[in-house]
């Protein structure tokens, strides 16, 4: 996951852990040799046409809606084909009223035809304060939270960890997310819900009290479900 920092020059670029509330009142229960965040990238703006996601502060609105209206323009000066032309015509029209196009709800067919075109506004943007530069791990937390991206755990044994997954993941992507091996020999999910595993003191409580579901592949992930796979070898 790679976020880009676009007009923040004070933010430190690099690896970041994302602070997870629930890990860490999952950890307090499960004996483990370790605890994993999930990690995330802030990349400089010149990530910006690759990141995933973009946090700019309330002053750099305009220059991201610059950036992609020009590019708009250019490709709609260039006689494009009627199916391009009307997606760029629509955003241009949203670019003008100074609205991102991930606002203007694309179709998959949409985005698919304008995939290549590396515009900053398509992807989700959140808009910071400098204060909030301060605690990294708390910022990029909403950031994930407001571009659609929630997490799972696994807990036990040696180290509880989240998992970062967007919203809607199956249980079948999300066992991906561990290993291709897991998702080819995927059989079932245990899932434990969060608030469950925290009202029954753990996994063993909730399994006793008879909150442990067996979920197939179509199974849509919930926040911070706790989660065993299993799965042929």
């Amino acid at each position: 996951m790679k976020i880009s920092a676009f007009a923040i020059p004070e933010a430190v670029l690099g690896k970041h852990n994302v602070k997870n509330d629930k890990l860490d009142q999952a950890d307090k229960l499960v004996c483990a040799k370790k605890k994993t965040y999930v990690q995330v990238e802030l990349a400089g703006e010149d990530a910006a046409a690759e990141a995933d996601a973009i946090i700019i502060p309330k002053d750099a609105k305009t220059d991201l809606i610059l950036h992609d209206l020009d590019f708009v323009e250019t490709r709609l000066s260039k006689s494009p084909e009627e199916k391009e032309k009307i997606i760029l015509d629509k955003m241009k029209a949203a670019l003008e009223k100074e609205d991102f196009i991930s606002a203007i709800g694309l179709t998959g067919q949409e985005k698919e035809v304008i995939s290549g075109y590396g515009l900053f506004t398509l992807k989700p943007v959140v808009v910071v304060n400098k204060e909030e530069l301060e605690n990294m791990g708390v910022l990029l937390g909403r950031v994930l939270a407001e571009s659609g991206f929630i997490s799972f755990l696994t807990v036990g044994d040696k180290e509880n960890r989240a998992w970062l997954i967007k919203k809607g993941t199956t249980a079948w992507e999300a066992a991906g997310a561990i290993h291709s091996d897991i998702q080819q020999g995927f059989i079932r999910a245990e899932i434990i819900s969060f608030g469950d595993f925290i009202s029954c003191g753990g996994e063993t409580g909730a399994k006793q009290a008879g909150k442990m579901r067996l979920e197939q592949k179509d199974y849509v992930m919930q926040d911070a479900d706790l989660v065993n796979f299993r799965f042929n070898k």
